[in-house]
């Protein structure tokens, strides 16, 4: 994590200028401390059941990074066949990696089943196809909508009556119908109801309906409850009492387990909050501009590189780590994009000079992985900060890129 030391910004040891300096601006940062320590903690977190944690790639899905979760035992959850892809490539064994996508063809699903990843369904239409062509010789998980509105932001909900994500709870009568035409061997039940949760009523309500469902599946293996634990954001945010949660949803599965008549394994996907904390985003101001209103920090990068505060009006906190005895200024700090790309509105910040590097905290999660090429600028490099070194873990790009897929034709 970032600490301020002798007047000069650390992340994990290293020293943040130095970072922005050797490898230049943008740049996020990653510290493989912070992912230990998060995922320790949830591992520790659900006394006395068979716990299995697949990291959810989508948040960050640097093959490195990837490396350092099976390195400290996690599986894979993914959402395309080029996650898949990227797991298998960073020496996941297939079983451990489990396929939930959204909206795909059977094409996919037929890539995903030959590369012999662990399948996830979330509508009717492809359970039928898949029992059709497939019958029981491929286990499957049903993915279940259990129509229940998490914390947080809306844009994040995935468990309501409304999202495409899951098949309703209410058609598990019709699910049965397809699973027994077919002889389906259903071997998981899953959910995901969002992002942002602090309750463990949250995940015992939805847990109660798949404990439920469980009683017409009798050859399951295990049960995923999905993740959505709720990280800081801000100084004063209210965080998920994980070992809370932990001992309640433990607690209560075990009491299912004995009741279903053997123990199951009891499966999370966490992304955000294995990797959210442990990323910094570095940014060099390129301007100080006043208008009659407002102070603006103008930064070498924009919507294209960490669109989170302008796609869910996410919060990141802000740092100058060239000033940290600066005296305290309200700045807007903006991107470079030709868009309204505000990171944020009335921030304090030690006085910002053109030149300062400032850093976003927060940045590990939805960051990279959502960078996009807009404006036709280059995403950024990303380092990874381990065993107290500094490793530059994705180049930044070059024109030479933006043309490599491009097909030029002769006019």
């Amino acid at each position: 994590m970032m600490q301020l030391v002798n007047g000069k910004y650390q992340i994990d040891g290293v020293d943040v200028l130095q970072i922005a300096q050797d490898f230049g601006t943008p740049v996020y940062v990653y510290s493989a401390e912070t992912m230990k320590r998060q995922y320790k903690r949830l591992s520790n977190a659900f006394p006395g059941v068979k716990l299995h944690l697949h990291y959810a790639c989508k948040a960050l899905s640097n093959v490195n990074v990837l490396k350092y979760m099976k390195q400290l035992g996690a599986g894979l959850d993914a959402v395309s066949i080029q996650e898949v892809d990227l797991g298998l490539h960073a020496g996941f064994p297939a079983n451990e990696i489990l396929y939930t996508p959204n909206g795909v063809g059977m094409d996919e699903i037929d890539q995903a089943i030959a590369k012999g990843v662990r399948i996830n369904i979330d509508n009717i239409s492809i359970l039928e196809q898949f029992g059709a062509k497939y019958g029981a010789k491929v286990p499957v998980c049903i993915r279940v909508n259990p129509h229940i509105m998490a914390g947080g932001n809306a844009k994040i909900y995935t468990g309501h009556i409304d999202s495409k994500f899951g098949i309703s709870y209410y058609q598990l009568r019709h699910v049965l119908r397809v699973v027994n035409l077919y002889g389906i061997q259903v071997e998981g039940l899953h959910m995901h109801t969002g992002s942002d949760i602090l309750d463990a009523e949250v995940f015992i309500r939805g847990a109660e309906l798949l404990f439920d469902a469980a009683q017409d599946f009798k050859d399951l293996k295990y049960m995923d409850f999905g993740s959505g634990f709720k990280v800081a954001y801000k100084s004063a945010d209210v965080t998920t009492d994980i070992e809370d949660i932990g001992d309640k949803i433990a607690k209560r599965f075990k009491e299912f387990c004995e009741q279903y008549g053997r123990s199951l394994e009891l499966w999370f996907e966490p992304g955000k909050f294995l990797v959210s904390e442990s990323g910094y985003f570095l940014v060099k101001t390129n301007v100080v501009k006043q208008t009659t209103s407002t102070m603006f920090a103008g930064v070498d990068s924009g919507l294209n590189h960490l669109i989170r505060p302008m796609l869910y009006d996410a919060y990141h906190n802000i740092t100058n780590v060239s000033n940290p005895d600066g005296i305290e200024r309200i700045y807007a700090v903006v991107g470079y994009i030709c868009e309204t790309d505000t990171f944020g509105w009335d921030r304090k910040l030690n006085e910002v000079k053109e030149g300062d590097v400032l850093a976003f905290h927060n940045a590990g999660a939805y960051g990279f992985s959502m960078a996009s090429n807009y404006n036709s600028r280059f995403r950024p490099a990303e380092v990874f900060i381990l065993d107290g070194k500094a490793h530059l873990i994705r180049r930044r790009e070059t024109f030479e890129d933006l043309l490599q897929t491009q097909i030029e034709l002769q006019f």
